[in-house]
């Protein structure tokens, strides 16, 4: 996985003033550490990739789980993307879609067995009872590692990312600075990654 630089770095300005770039390019950018292009893919592909798992799942909880799992995703496999796959966005929604589908196969299963379980009436095998542990212990870390954020980071990704806001929105809520924000979110991501143990 590429290094992120951090905002600022060399490189992170012109980026930024460069409207013309394609989602691909910056995907391209992302994938050779640059946040900056990270930053505007957030901004662009965070809504949709909500979207599409809203409307899978039907569950505004779940699909928010899902959605965060896909721009995590998107970041640590950027380089994967070439133009062989389709569109940067018809990629972005098609990692959006399996997700989202797989949440749906495994909440169905977790149902299933629970219907077994029930009509079986008895303890439930070792790897039945060790999955359900493992999921909920994530759902647990993934809000630990939230909770550990500074209170300003976790406002602007639960504003940005959970309810959906525009970079500026989030600022104008905050009243905080349009480039803090952004830094703040950037960093958030990180620090998620870092506490969720993902990318090592």
């Amino acid at each position: 996985m590429p290094t992120l630089r951090p905002v600022g770095d060399e490189g992170g300005a012109e980026h930024q003033a460069d409207t013309t770039a394609t989602l691909g390019d910056l995907l391209e950018r992302s994938a050779r550490g640059d946040t900056a292009a990270f930053a505007r893919i957030y901004d662009q592909v965070a809504g949709p990739v909500l979207g599409i798992a809203t409307r899978v799942l039907r569950d505004r909880s779940q699909a928010e789980e899902v959605a965060q799992d896909v721009l995590v995703e998107v970041w640590r496999s950027a380089s994967r993307y070439s133009t062989a796959r389709g569109s940067a966005m018809a990629w972005i929604m098609t990692i959006a879609h399996r997700r989202a589908v797989d949440r749906v196969r495994r909440e169905q299963a977790a149902t299933d067995r629970e219907f077994r379980m029930a009509a079986q009436a008895e303890s439930p095998p070792y790897d039945q009872v060790a999955e359900q542990v493992e999921m909920s212990f994530e759902r647990e870390q993934a809000r630990r590692c939230l909770e550990s954020l500074t209170e300003l980071q976790r406002e602007s990704v639960t504003l940005a990312y959970y309810d959906g806001y525009t970079y500026r929105e989030v600022a104008e809520l905050l009243k905080a600075p349009l480039g803090t924000v952004k830094t703040r979110l950037r960093d958030g991501l990180i620090r998620l990654r870092d506490c969720m143990g993902l990318g090592r």
